[in-house]
């Protein structure tokens, strides 16, 4: 019986080049019945295991190193839910199936599935709740399109009954045409030979304009497309005639189609030289083809003559922006994956390659390469992990407004039961933040410590906010926190109690905003103030709200502008995203002021050690929302200032006066005025780059544009004139009229 239906299920997945999932659900051991349906599908040979236990001898992956799937294909991929329902590892299963071949899915009884608990439950269950409050909404969701979606195959392994047999009887397929290589190319003919649709020929064609110093190629596909192997043949190319391209993605194993199909047109043309490792590929003519990570790939090591970012939606847009104008880039990136928010990619970044002078070419590919369009399975995996969900369409909500929304706060429960309020939500998550992944779908549905918040326009979300509970921990926790460092989901008490030394920091109760958007057609409306508003109404009774994120000036500046003070700067860059995090507290409440107390009393010392690569306006916005002292100099210590400032006194030999004068200066409402009193954002710069973070001259004047190192010298003499005049006291008079 399941051995027929495992040949029935094979047989049309390869008629029609599609492929078909089986699921096989139960409490009985799966072992034969998975056995009989790869020995009767004829897929022993190129199968592999996803999960926590061994079964019939194949390759496994754990759940947690399903990325390693990235960039391969398999006619069978098991994936073994019962210990584990992790939907990332789901998202990255479904992708490595070929076409022609077969999906199975092992699930306890699909009735009783979402009432089980597993792993992934255990990463929900933070303290203070406990395995039993996690919900089971994301499985009961999952488990109920398993059994209506086309091409899937249920069958019930306790009673060995198929539910269902998953076959659709589709129309005869027409075979796929041979593509045509352009007319005229300037990359080699071995590139485009390789190209298997049209479509992955005109994306290769258009990183051709990657030869010329000001272009950048932006190619954007579904998965299963083939736009890793054009940026790949492309690279290869690019390598073959001498250039050294650098590649870059937020994980390697991403960039391993890339690389594979740069070695092969490097070894068609035979001019690929040696083995240069896993991350470098180097060629005849000098050429190469090498890897980087995001944070260190915008420096341009080496400066490279070419640079590929790979899956880009899943890297922060400021940090893809960086390469415009510095070096010709190509960008591929996934619209609808696991990988990163694609949508968001295409509304966000094109919004900064409008206001560049790069010279922009646009490539979409939409035909499949790895299975036909028709196939069943994509669309059911967009659906249940919600890959291809949407915020509302912009006339829905563009006339959107503080005064026209309606604040709501829907349990998990409403949102399963709308699935048009979840896909806007959720998908205007996507929109906004490039590491929404599947994952966040079921915390979601299912954490405990989770609520979701949201502001509607005709009953369509156009701001929506995820807030963690954190803290409300026992004595004996906080006390265990102290001594090891660690508690898990409360990452605003860790980073208190473990980093800063807080041993109360855990036992107030406070609210984290982990993630917040509004719908891009309604920005700069103070629709986010008005979300946070309502969630400080809501929550009145929590001891403090905070958020923590990749620090940026405008980021800093939305949350200070609604009330939230700097209490934590990271002093190491996220590895993807460059950034340097920042934490932020608000309330008022014993907790946010000592913490705010101790980082402007600590955050001169920090940037002068830890601190002193960050960005330079990040930290001119931090210290602009850090409480503010008058600056607390002697008599002497302003007489060091005031001759610095007038006459041949030297800011480098008593530099700690001048510090505590500009921290004073910085974090005043009005920062730093120029000779006639209006703001000045370079005067700010020189004080943090050079007082504050310690840079030498040289590096300052580099840093900041300055012509020579003598010219920021003076500038910063004429800054601390302006400083002396506005917080001076007599002794530093006296002094400046020592010099006339």
């Amino acid at each position: 019986m399941l051995g027929s239906l495992a040949q029935s299920l094979r047989a049309e997945a390869r008629r029609t080049d599609e492929r078909r999932c089986c699921c096989l659900a139960g409490d009985a051991d799966p072992e034969t019945a998975l056995r009989e349906v790869l020995d009767a599908a004829d897929l022993a040979t190129d199968a592999v295991l996803v999960g926590h236990r061994d079964l019939v001898d194949l390759p496994r992956h754990e759940p947690r190193q399903a990325g390693a799937l990235l960039g391969t294909t398999h006619d069978c991929v098991v994936v073994d839910l019962r210990d584990e329902c992790r939907p990332n590892a789901l998202g990255r299963s479904v992708g490595a199936v070929d076409g022609g071949g077969l999906l199975v899915v092992v699930t306890p009884p699909l009735d009783a599935w979402p009432t089980r608990r597993d792993r992934f439950d255990e990463t929900l269950a933070v303290p203070p709740n406990v395995l039993a409050d996690v919900a089971g909404n994301f499985r009961r969701r999952l488990a109920a399109l398993l059994r209506v979606h086309r091409g899937i195959a249920v069958v019930d392994l306790d009673s060995w009954t198929v539910e269902r047999d998953g076959l659709t009887d589709p129309a005869p397929v027409r075979p796929r045409p041979d593509p045509t290589p352009p007319a005229r190319h300037a990359f080699p003919r071995v590139a485009y030979d390789t190209c298997l649709t049209d479509d992955q020929v005109a994306a290769v064609h258009a990183f051709e304009a990657l030869r010329d110093p000001d272009a950048a190629v932006v190619c954007t596909a579904d998965r299963g497309r083939g736009k890793s192997s054009a940026a790949g043949l492309a690279a290869g190319s690019l390598a073959a005639a001498g250039r050294d391209v650098l590649v870059t993605a937020g994980d390697r194993r991403g960039a391993t189609e890339l690389f594979a199909r740069a070695r092969a047109v490097l070894d068609e043309l035979g001019v690929l030289l040696g083995d240069g490792g896993t991350d470098t590929l180097r060629a005849v003519d000098g050429g190469r083809v090498r890897f980087a990570a995001p944070a260190d790939a915008v420096e341009l090591p080496a400066d490279p003559d070419v640079v590929f970012v790979d899956e880009a939606a899943g890297l922060p847009v400021g940090l893809l922006a960086s390469f415009l104008g510095r070096v010709p880039v190509g960008y591929a990136t996934t619209l609808h994956g696991y990988e990163g928010a694609g949508r968001g990619f295409a509304v966000r970044f094109r919004e900064r390659l409008t206001d560049g002078d790069a010279d922009v070419t646009e490539v979409t590919m939409t035909d499949p390469i790895r299975y036909a369009a028709s196939d069943p399975v994509e669309p059911w995996a967009f659906r249940a992990l919600l890959l291809d969900a949407n915020p509302p369409v912009e006339p829905l909500v563009v006339d959107a407004t503080p005064d026209t929304v309606e604040y709501v706060a829907p349990s998990p429960e409403d949102l399963l039961a709308d699935e048009h309020l979840l896909r806007e939500a959720f998908g205007l998550l996507v929109l906004a933040h490039y590491k929404t992944e599947p994952d966040d779908l079921a915390r979601l549905l299912d954490a405990p410590n989770l609520t979701t918040h949201l502001l509607t326009h005709d009953g369509h979300v156009v701001a929506v906010a995820l807030v963690a509970r954190e803290g409300g921990l026992d004595a004996a926790t906080c006390a265990e926190v102290y001594r090891e460092g660690r508690v898990q989901g409360n990452m605003l008490p860790d980073l208190m109690t473990g980093q800063l030394r807080d041993p109360d920091a855990a036992r107030p109760v406070g609210r984290r905003v982990v993630r917040i958007a509004v719908h891009p057609q309604v920005q700069s409306r103070k629709l986010g103030s008005r979300l946070l508003a309502a969630l400080h109404d809501e929550f009145d009774d929590a001891d403090w709200f905070g958020t923590s994120f990749g620090a940026t000036p405008r980021l800093l500046e939305f949350w200070q502008a609604n009330g939230y003070r700097p209490v934590h700067l990271s002093a190491t860059r996220n590895a993807t995203s460059g950034e340097h995090s920042a934490a932020l507290l608000c309330g008022d409440s014993p907790l946010v002021d000592r913490h705010t107390r101790w980082f402007r009393e600590r955050v001169g010392d920090v940037l002068a050690d830890t601190l002193r690569d960050v960005d330079v306006d990040v930290v001119r916005r931090t210290l602009a929302g850090t409480a503010h002292d008058p600056p607390d100099l002697t008599a002497r210590e302003w007489r060091l200032v005031a001759a610095a400032a007038y006459g041949p006194g030297q800011f480098d030999m008593h530099p700690g006066p001048f510090r505590r004068l500009a921290l004073a200066a910085l974090t005043a409402p009005d920062g730093v005025s120029d000779a006639d009193g209006d703001p000045s954002d370079a005067r700010e710069r020189l004080l943090v780059r050079r007082v504050l973070q310690c840079h030498d001259w040289e590096t300052v004047a580099d840093d900041l544009g300055y012509y020579t190192a003598s010219g920021a010298r003076r500038e910063l003499g004429r800054t601390l004139q302006t400083l002396v005049e506005r917080y001076g006291t007599k002794a530093a008079a006296d002094e400046r009229d020592r010099y006339g």
